[in-house]
């Protein structure tokens, strides 16, 4: 039936001049599902957990937590290069396809779940990690196939939009995570089955090769190398954030420093594997395009930031600023998403402009402007009080938004036109893999720093407070004891700290009126506000300077010139390799 399919969808497609619109709306709506299905969980765990009758905050569950948000994440991070090298081989279409089923498949999996507690998580978690893998064949090519679609005089604009959709789908499935949860939590699931399977049909329906494949072979040892080194290395960073011993963090565990140690060599290793064999996966000479080298070190490091304030924001409007203003905690999962709408917005109005904008222009000015704008937004979220007034948040996510907006399609268009066509799906991989890759470090790193700035501050403000309100000396010094990432999830959970410490003490014994203010709106808040400002001081700061060494980044790209293109069809000299486009497309200041 597929293979029925792809035949009339290739007769249909070759019919008129209009391919390029289908094949944007097509890998669009891929990338935007895959996007927001990595993110649309993260707001609607609580409502997950009590759905299979799982408390994710007892003790050996976090891991449940961790993987449920992570798992899709990794497999992103560490397949999008090999799926795209896959379709250089066999057809970036073809390998799109397969994706578009496999994510369909996983979707009505992951709405079935006929588990509960741990079974059920991990029945989750399993089925998020095929997901992931379909999710990675539609990123991985759908670059590839808008730059072999697209002349170069439209390829920003077409790009810009695929890539701030793909943006945009992180911070939309959050609000769509939170509306749907409150519906039932299964319904979180659902609505990736209906977009799925009418995707996998249309692709078959419309999608053809435009490039013609490259046939070889595949280089196992390097797949193997890079899958094994990068998934260790980001485990041991996702184990590094939880408590070992007495410390608040794990970085000194035996295990994740075994697991960076190892990581790291297993990747060394790899590159050096890919400079002695004659097909690689990773192309490493495609770093010698200065284009292609900057663009993906200022991606990197822009994720980085970026998925640091993602999760920054759902702490800081979870756990303080809406429960301070009379939202339930039970609610704040949903709030935070659509006050966090301004960042999108800001996307959204940016992405498709700056990349249309670059094609005439070039993409060093809006690309470097826009990480500056980004840096801007971070000092200017430096200097808001903890209690801010809307209206200024609001103006700095619009104007974080337009920033990375301005950065995100002018750096994709110049990454994916600074290569020839029969690399572009490996460039693509290696494209994701960076933003993916940043967006996983971003919780190991973020989440350290912000454990670090509490841990400080967070156990004697807990233990006085806890007194203060009649909780007896030793039940306040167990709960002050308790590791800050706890405190953490609980805020990025929408739950109340302090009642799930009161709840989970059997000997404190407290009077109605004494439970009440201690689990109302304003107690924890109100108490977690110094600690919390502290640490989030550190986490914007370090934001604020990656954005600015992106920007640096981007300003050395060069100016823009695309790698050889012909006006219609995108195709390039297929015996050009990345030395040769080094000589043709030299990028100069």
């Amino acid at each position: 039936m597929l293979s029925a399919l792809r035949s009339a969808g290739r007769k249909d497609a070759s019919a008129g001049p209009n391919y390029k619109w289908v094949a944007l709306s097509n890998t669009t709506l891929g990338v935007l599902i895959a996007t927001m299905d990595a993110s649309i969980v993260i707001i609607s765990l609580p409502a997950i957990f009590r759905g299979i009758g799982l408390d994710p905050l007892a003790p050996g569950n976090i891991g449940y937590l961790l993987w449920m948000i992570l798992g899709y994440l990794l497999v992103s991070a560490v397949l999008v290069v090999v799926l795209g090298r896959l379709g250089d081989m066999f057809g970036r279409v073809r390998i799109y396809n397969i994706g578009f089923l496999i994510f369909a498949c996983a979707s009505v999996a992951l709405s079935l779940d006929p588990f509960r507690a741990g079974a059920g998580a991990l029945w989750l978690i399993l089925w998020r990690i095929v997901q992931a893998f379909g999710g990675s064949m539609l990123t991985a090519n759908s670059a590839a196939i808008l730059t072999d679609a697209f002349p170069a005089r439209q390829r920003g604009m077409a790009l810009g939009i695929n890539q701030i959709t793909a943006l945009a789908g992180q911070f939309l499935g959050l609000l769509a995570g939170g509306l749907l949860a409150a519906v039932d939590w299964r319904a979180v699931f659902w609505v990736s089955v209906p977009v799925s399977i009418a995707g996998t049909i249309w692709s078959y329906l419309s999608l053809r090769e435009t490039a013609a494949g490259r046939r070889g072979h595949i280089d196992w040892l390097g797949n193997l190398t890079f899958a094994a080194g990068a998934g260790i290395l980001l485990a041991g960073i996702t184990y590094g954030i939880q408590p070992y011993g007495s410390s608040a963090t794990g970085w000194g565990n035996p295990w994740v420093l075994s697991g960076l140690i190892g990581g790291a060599v297993l990747l060394l290793v790899f590159c050096y594997v890919e400079t002695h064999i004659a097909e690689p996966m990773f192309n490493l000479a495609l770093f010698k395009l200065r284009a292609f080298a900057a663009g993906n070190v200022a991606a990197l490091l822009t994720a980085i930031a970026r998925g640091g304030l993602q999760f920054m924001l759902i702490i800081w409007l979870q756990g303080i600023w809406l429960p301070l203003h009379g939202y339930a905690f039970e609610d704040t999962p949903l709030w935070a998403g659509i006050f966090m709408l301004p960042l999108t917005l800001g996307f959204l109005i940016a992405g498709p402009l700056s990349g249309y904008l670059s094609d005439r222009f070039g993409a060093r000015m809006f690309s470097t402007a826009g990480l500056i704008i980004v840096a801007a937004s971070f000092f200017g979220l430096l200097v808001l009080p903890i209690n801010f007034d809307y209206g200024a948040f609001a103006a700095l996510l619009l104007l974080n938004g337009l920033g990375q907006g301005m950065f995100s399609s002018p750096n994709t268009s110049s990454i994916m036109g600074s290569v020839p066509a029969e690399y572009r799906g490996v460039a693509s991989g290696m494209r994701s893999t960076f933003q993916n890759s940043g967006t996983a470090l971003s919780i190991g790193v973020f989440f350290s720093l912000m454990v670090s700035g509490l841990a400080s501050s967070l156990p004697a403000a807990l233990s006085n407070g806890l007194k203060a309100h009649g909780v007896p000396a030793d039940a306040a010094a167990h709960a002050a004891s308790l590791p800050p990432v706890s405190t953490l999830f609980a805020t990025f959970l929408g739950n109340n700290p302090i009642e799930h410490l009161l709840t989970s003490d059997p000997s404190v014994h407290l009077s109605g009126a004494q439970r009440a203010a201690l689990t109302g709106h304003t107690f924890f808040p109100q108490l977690v506000s110094g600690p919390f400002h502290h640490g989030l001081t550190i986490v914007f700061s370090v934001a604020a300077g990656m954005a600015l060494v992106s920007a640096l980044a981007s300003a050395l790209r060069g100016s823009h010139r695309p790698a050889y293109d012909t006006p219609h069809s995108g195709r390039q000299p297929a015996t050009t390799g990345p030395q040769e486009t080094a000589q043709h497309s030299r990028n100069t200041p």
